[in-house]
């Protein structure tokens, strides 16, 4: 059986949600080239609630947005959402350069002609993807009132110059967004009307174990628990803002195990994967002393991996 769907079966998810998707998948098969666009996730979401949420929104054509802090799993549940569908998926990030023609496409001359080369959220629109905006939060406003039509009830692109286009029946959008990131701002009330909102919950000791043994299925017993406790720590003291959320870096400290299997002592991966990831001196040395409480400096690979 395929890993990720055993996965949410062993969290109790509601059959009949998943039997929905799988309905979804058979109604709308990938075809050609789109099939290489579905990506298998690393890991497959943790969060029963949250995951029956998001699949029973999409089934109903809703749009997604899933809000808030970092380190809660936004992204994997967006991957695994268009894994489970079926879908080819879409990254769209909102940089600084992203507009309404890097999103919907520009003109070109091609074959001796002016031709529109189209953008991400065209191609995803008529191939019924998932398009996936990352932080959205971030979006200019000429990006922005792109997204107007293309969200809401009309389920359209108008394309200057060229004939408008529908959105295919499968295509459904799921925008992310982290609070307090530097370049964020508030979405407008017309933009937030236009998504079913979910409140990613903090990630728990539960689903920090499901995340790290999926991928560290060596884990010694001891060791997992104490590099758990040191992100719950991390969180805590964040939570309380005496320390920035910088250092509270999943994907920072899953790059530090890697090093520790490598043969790296703990402590020297974590300072490379979390401690460092602070800039001020106070804040560094503070979350220096958390590592210190839990991870002893005489601690080696083999107090964290069985060999």
């Amino acid at each position: 059986m395929d890993l990720i769907l055993k996965s949410l079966e062993d969290q109790q998810v509601n059959r009949e949600l998943l039997d929905a998707v799988a309905a979804f998948r058979q109604k709308y098969p990938a075809q050609g080239k789109l099939k290489r666009r579905i990506h298998v996730p690393v890991l497959p979401y943790y969060g029963k609630e949250t995951f029956e949420m998001a699949a029973a929104a999409l089934l109903q054509g809703e749009n997604i947005l899933l809000t808030g802090s970092k380190a809660t799993g936004k992204n994997v549940l967006a991957e695994t959402l268009a894994y489970v569908f079926g879908r080819p998926s879409w990254n769209i990030s909102f940089h600084v350069n992203m507009d309404s023609s890097a999103l919907i496409g520009t003109d070109t001359f091609r074959n001796n002609e002016v031709q529109l080369r189209t953008g991400p959220v065209y191609d995803c629109a008529v191939s019924g993807g998932f398009g996936i905006f990352d932080e959205i939060n971030m979006a200019k406003n000429d990006a922005v009132s792109v997204l107007h039509a293309t969200l809401d009830y009309r389920r359209i692109i108008d394309v200057p110059g060229y004939d408008k286009i529908e959105l295919d029946e499968a295509t459904r959008f799921i925008g992310t967004m982290n609070y307090g990131y530097a370049g964020t701002r508030e979405l407008n009330e017309a933009l937030v009307s236009r998504f079913l909102v979910i409140e990613m919950p903090a990630p728990t000791e539960e689903t920090l174990t499901f995340i790290l043994t999926g991928i560290f299925p060596d884990f010694q017993v001891k060791g997992l628990e104490q590099i758990c406790g040191l992100f719950l720590d991390l969180q805590k003291k964040a939570d309380n803002n005496e320390i920035s959320t910088k250092p509270l870096d999943l994907r920072g400290l899953i790059g530090a195990l890697k090093t520790v299997r490598a043969g790296l002592a703990p402590r020297l991966a974590l300072r490379m994967g979390i401690v460092n990831k602070s800039f001020d001196l106070f804040e560094r040395e503070l979350v220096e002393d958390i590592v210190m409480t839990r991870i002893p400096k005489d601690w080696t690979p083999a107090e964290i991996f069985r060999s």
